[in-house]
């Protein structure tokens, strides 16, 4: 992932543990003493944000060590992870494409995983290669006109 997004998943941890989770709990807490649990409707679905800010921050926990910080790549001359590509279709229209991890991917935004199609015909190949992707919706043929 870029240097970005992990800032902004220790941003999100932060945010949780400090801001969003005592406040929760305190209010879990208060509407704990509203009587009988089974029928208090408010309780139980403070008691679940709860559960749900506990569960975010176990998956942030997990993953912000383990992340791999991908640094856009010097060398242009062969499509690498990091790289935005800018391919030009048979039609003539161009488009770009970051090629990044899939926790990143958003592809209306331009960022496709290495691990898509797409991503996995582009990586390795050179300015001016044209490349076949297979997919569900058919074959996409394009051109390599950028690797920045």
């Amino acid at each position: 992932m870029t240097r970005a997004e992990l800032d902004a998943m220790a941003q999100k941890l932060d945010y949780l543990r400090n801001v969003a989770m005592p406040r929760t709990a305190k209010l879990t807490q208060e509407l704990a003493g509203n009587g009988d649990f089974s029928e208090n409707a408010e309780y139980q679905i403070a008691k679940g944000k709860l559960r749900g800010i506990n569960r975010t921050i176990s998956e942030l926990e997990y993953q912000i060590p383990r992340a791999v910080v991908i640094e856009t790549p010097a060398d242009t001359q062969s499509v690498q992870i990091g790289h935005k590509v800018t391919v030009e279709l048979i039609d003539g229209a161009k488009q770009q494409w970051q090629i990044l991890g899939s926790s990143e991917s958003d592809p209306t935004r331009g960022v496709i995983s290495y691990q898509s199609p797409i991503g996995q015909a582009l990586l390795g190949r050179k300015l001016s290669d044209k490349v076949v992707v297979e997919l569900p919706a058919g074959e996409l043929a394009v051109v390599i006109v950028d690797i920045q």
